[in-house]
């Protein structure tokens, strides 16, 4: 019993962790036209609007140093501190932003506290998702791993879900005047309560096995160095995953909505309630993913199925998109959903698999960072280009076609290790 109840523990505190990254980093977005008169005010609403960008993306510049500073961590001090740290420099920074002074009470000190408060938190996010993925699966049963490591990206897509959905309440419920005046600050130090949860059920998380086994072995070499020279066919197997990855969650999530907007005409917020459907159905796919991948198909089989149905059905789904209105727009969005399923569930173990325990973190940590961060990242700007550049208004089906294969391809490439012991 003992055994159970700390690994639930485990599953909250890796669960929650991402929960408050991921609300945090979802909340400043949909509240990015607020906090640019606030913070900085002008006679030209869009530079005031481009700088609050600006210093969103700066945050999202922070991951890959991020990823390296918290991989070296993890496998040098261990995951569990690793974690404790990372949500702290989440939670405390959340926190306090809700307690700066705006640009008319300090002035120029304003946007520079707002900077500095969002670049700790990109450090952060840069080890905390690799950090409890890792933790998670060492820590799981062999036969549970996938299951257990698919709970991290589960906190992520409800991180989320509560940022947009704390962002809308606050905009329905208040006046303009009231929003404006104190209401904005409510968010963000709700963030830094839920963050003093997670702080609290990590504070006595023992040590993963696996790091305790290959500490005293670890070689002399950084961690960080020894993934790009002695694993370095497992850092571009995982970077090739991740990168692709990145671009097949950033389309059907985030981009699409502004595509269905833009070039079908469908009313954003309709749009965006449809993919706020979609991504709640969405969580309850992932830990049933994990599952099938610890217990019916081999991981990389089963990740490798989901990448070729991508490939055959993204061009004729768009085409459906584009000429049935509402239905198809649920029916596409949904079916897409259920295929991007299968990598967030099983993915996560699988990219702890790929790597030996000596710089596991370090190689897992930079590269998701850097697929699902960086190239990720630029994939809305990207396929906006190419339909610019192509005149095609279904270009984006095109990358998520070339795309998915890359990742079935990679999947090929991999050795499956879900059925054997975590080295």
């Amino acid at each position: 019993m003992a055994a159970v109840s700390k690994r639930h523990t485990a599953l909250l505190a890796g669960f929650i962790g991402n929960v408050v990254e991921w609300y945090d980093f979802a909340l400043y977005g949909y509240m990015a036209g607020i906090l640019s008169g606030l913070f900085f005010p002008g006679g030209n609403d869009t530079a005031s609007l481009i700088a609050t960008y600006g210093v969103f993306a700066a945050g999202f510049l922070m991951r890959p140093l991020g990823s390296g500073v918290f991989g070296w961590l993890g496998d040098t001090i261990g995951r569990s501190t690793t974690m404790l740290i990372s949500v702290i420099m989440m939670a405390l920074p959340t926190f306090l932003l809700g307690c700066l002074p705006t640009y008319h009470a300090v002035g120029n000190w304003a946007p520079v506290l707002l900077v500095l408060v969002r670049l700790v938190q990109g450090l952060s996010v840069g080890g905390e998702f690799s950090s409890s993925v890792t933790y998670l699966v060492e820590t799981a049963d062999d036969d549970r791993r996938g299951y257990a490591g698919s709970w991290a990206n589960t906190g992520s897509m409800v991180g989320m879900l509560l940022g947009s959905g704390v962002a809308a309440a606050l905009t329905s419920l208040l006046s303009h005047g009231a929003v404006h005046g104190w209401g904005w600050r409510v968010p963000f130090l709700l963030g830094g309560v839920i963050g003093g949860v997670s702080i609290a059920l990590r504070r006595r998380l023992p040590h993963s096995k696996h790091f305790e086994r290959h500490h005293d072995e670890r070689p002399e070499t950084s961690p960080l160095l020894q993934a790009f020279t002695t694993n370095g066919r497992q850092m571009a197997q995982a970077i090739a995953f991740a990168s692709a990855y990145g671009v097949l969650f950033y389309l059907p999530l985030v981009y699409l909505p502004e595509w269905l907007h833009t070039e079908t005409g469908m009313a954003r917020d309709l749009a965006l309630r449809i993919n706020t459907a979609a991504t709640a159905f969405l969580l309850l796919l992932i830990p049933v993913s994990g599952w099938v991948g610890d217990r019916l198909v081999r991981r990389t089989h089963f990740i490798a199925g989901a990448m070729l149905a991508m490939t055959v059905l993204a061009l004729p789904l768009y085409a459906w998109l584009a000429g049935d209105g509402l239905w198809g727009a649920l029916a596409v969005q949904f079916v897409l959903v259920a295929l991007l399923a299968v990598p967030l569930g099983s993915a996560p173990a699988m990219f702890v698999e790929l790597f030996p325990a000596a710089d596991r973190l370090s190689g897992y940590s930079v590269a998701y960072n850097l697929g699902l961060g960086v190239v990720g990242g630029a994939t809305p700007m990207f396929a906006t280009w190419l339909i610019q550049v192509t005149g095609l208004s279904t270009a984006p089906a095109g990358l998520l076609t070339a795309v998915a294969m890359v990742a079935f391809l990679v999947m090929l490439w991999i050795p499956d290790g879900s059925r054997e012991p975590l080295p």
